[in-house]
């Protein structure tokens, strides 16, 4: 049986993509979410599982490091790659948000200041509305800025909403929904398409039996 290499981030979604993996019949007996080791084979030695940043997981897959990705649409959203993006695993699911303190007008601003760890997709959002933006790249603690003065609002992931409710910001309007995506190495699929198409097959009874 051909192996196949698949790129994640160590995580919340991780987790649940090995927990899926697991119900789809693919173990990792020897993963530990606090290990600091990068890579784990599953018991039947078919499947290499590799941890890499979530921005990193894409590039991987487009340069054929990794056959197969699990990362979240909003990673792709922001950074498109030339990869196959085949399945929906229904995991880590958020929004998209423009947030803010209460009662920010949107709608009649010219102009705003916009914070961000997605500043393509901030833009391009802002754009389509015809509004003229300041961006600023953030990597972390986003919510901060408009606290602080530095931004009128934030474009950040949103699941429950309670850091923002914490320091008094609401969402505004939501851009996208977000949940985990199953991407594909296009010269992989083409190479591997019978081991692959099992994979996902795999994949797809065990988010039967996750769901």
């Amino acid at each position: 049986m051909e192996s196949l290499t698949v790129a994640m981030a160590k995580g919340r979604i991780a987790n649940q993509a090995i927990k899926l993996l697991e119900t789809a019949g693919i173990l990792f007996s020897d993963f530990d979410e606090k290990s600091r080791k990068l890579i784990f084979t599953d018991e039947e030695r078919s499947v290499k599982l590799i941890f890499v940043k979530a921005v990193d997981v894409p590039t991987y897959v487009e340069l054929g490091a990794a056959d197969i990705g699990v990362i979240g649409k909003d990673v792709m959203l922001e950074d498109p790659k030339d990869v196959y993006e085949l399945l929906d695993l229904g995991i880590g699911k958020c929004k998209l948000s423009v947030a803010g303190f209460p009662g920010e007008n949107l709608v009649n601003s010219s102009q705003l200041t916009v914070a961000s760890k997605y500043p393509s997709l901030a833009k391009m959002h802002f754009n389509q509305k015809g509004i003229r933006t300041e961006i600023i790249k953030l990597n972390g603690s986003v919510e901060l800025a408009p606290l602080i003065g530095m931004a009128d609002v934030i474009v950040d992931i949103v699941e429950t909403g309670a850091t923002l409710k914490e320091n008094g910001l609401v969402v505004l309007e939501t851009i996208a929904e977000v949940s985990a995506r199953l991407i594909v190495n296009k010269a992989s699929f083409a190479i591997k398409t019978e081991r692959i198409q099992n994979f996902i097959a795999d994949v797809k009874t065990g988010l039967e039996v996750y769901s």
